[in-house]
Order: structure tokens, then C-alpha cells, then sequence
């Protein structure tokens, strides 16, 4: 026998067959049969597995030996995301956002969402940011194995300025006119990202 290494599909499972384990057994007379005790494997045989080939000859004469199959899991999840992601600023100008927020229905051939990580590569967000914007989406599987996609998120400001006045008195002049500005009536207003414009 060999000793062999079998990958699961994107489905969490691998198949073998007796060519894969048999490494030149012979018979003096001819060999009847090859069998394998097992040939079918999944995501909860992932590791180390003994498996025992069988040999029957025409002559009904039978042997066994075992051989060791290994089942690896190099299978990447398959992304799912929400693309065109909106996040709103806050009053203090800023967004934070997740991965979960981005991750839609990320799927594994072996793991559940459960057992993945999701990863951002920027999470925060803040006014020269309004618009959109390309990040990266990263899921992981418990394996090791890998993806990333790009994903579009729309900062948008939303954030109405906060309006501060004060009075003021005006003195006409020698013709009976007074002009005021904006400046004699604002009296700190603000807002999240920045001020345009004031206007009467």
C-alpha cells in the first residue's frame, strides 16, 4: 500500500478509489479483487485516516494491509456580500461599520458562518469619506483558507447644521440705513462635517 492525500470539493467531500492506495500488491497466480474498506470522506474526516485495502486473488486467497489517507480542506468560502453598503455620519462626523453589516450569506464547504471570521480592511469612515468608497471583504474559514472582495461602501451626511444665533442691535446711519451680516447674528453654529454657506 501508499499512504495518499485527499482534498475535499466545495461540497466537504473527497472519494478515493483503490488506485490511489494500491502500490503494486501482486499474486502469484492473478489478483481477483481490490477493495477498500472506506472510500468516502467529509469535513469531519479532516486529518489523519487509516484505511485497509484488500487483495483477493482468483484462487479465493485474501490479504489486507492498511495505509494512511490524509483529508485536507483547501477549499476557500464562497463570498456573498451587500454591495453598495450605506452608512450615515453621526454628529461628531463619523461612520463605523462591520463586517457583518457587509457580509451577506458567506458560505464554506465545511464551516458555518459560526466558525468563519469576516474581516474589513477600513472600518471607519468620517467626512472626507462621503461618497463612495472600495474596501476589502475577507472571510476565513477555520482551515486557513482565504477570499477577498472588494465591496462598495456610500458614505453619506445626513447631519443638519445646528443653528446658533444671538440679537443684535443696528444703528442707522446719517441716512437712515443699517446693514447687518451674517457675522452680527451667527453665534457658533456648527455641524458634523462643515459649514457652506450662511445666509439671511
Amino acid at each position: 500500500t501508499q499512504n495518499f492525500t485527499a482534498q475535499l470539493d466545495a461540497t466537504g467531500n473527497a472519494t478515493i478509489t483503490t488506485a490511489n492506495i494500491n502500490n503494486g500488491s501482486s499474486d502469484n497466480c492473478s489478483i481477483k479483487t481490490l477493495t477498500l474498506d472506506k472510500t468516502s470522506f467529509n469535513c469531519a474526516n479532516i486529518g489523519v485516516n487509516t484505511v485497509i485495502l484488500t487483495v483477493e486473488d482468483v484462487n479465493g486467497n485474501v490479504a489486507s494491509k492498511t495505509a494512511t489517507v490524509t483529508v485536507q480542506d483547501n477549499i476557500a468560502p464562497v463570498i456573498s456580500v451587500n454591495d453598495n453598503f450605506t452608512a450615515q455620519l453621526d454628529a461628531t462626523g463619523k461612520a463605523v461599520i462591520t463586517a457583518a453589516q457587509i457580509n451577506k450569506s458567506t458560505t464554506d464547504n465545511c464551516d458555518a458562518a459560526s466558525a468563519m471570521t469576516f474581516e474589513l480592511d477600513k472600518t471607519t469612515f468620517n467626512c472626507s469619506n462621503i461618497g463612495e468608497n472600495t474596501i476589502i471583504f475577507t472571510a476565513t474559514d477555520s482551515k486557513g483558507n482565504k477570499v477577498s472582495k472588494s465591496v462598495t461602501v456610500i458614505i453619506e451626511d445626513k447631519v443638519v447644521p445646528i443653528v446658533v444665533t444671538q440679537n443684535f442691535t443696528a444703528q442707522l446711519d446719517a441716512t437712515g440705513n443699517a446693514t447687518i451680516t451674517t457675522a452680527n447674528i451667527n453665534n457658533g453654529s456648527s455641524d458634523n462635517c462643515s459649514i457652506k454657506t450662511l445666509v439671511f
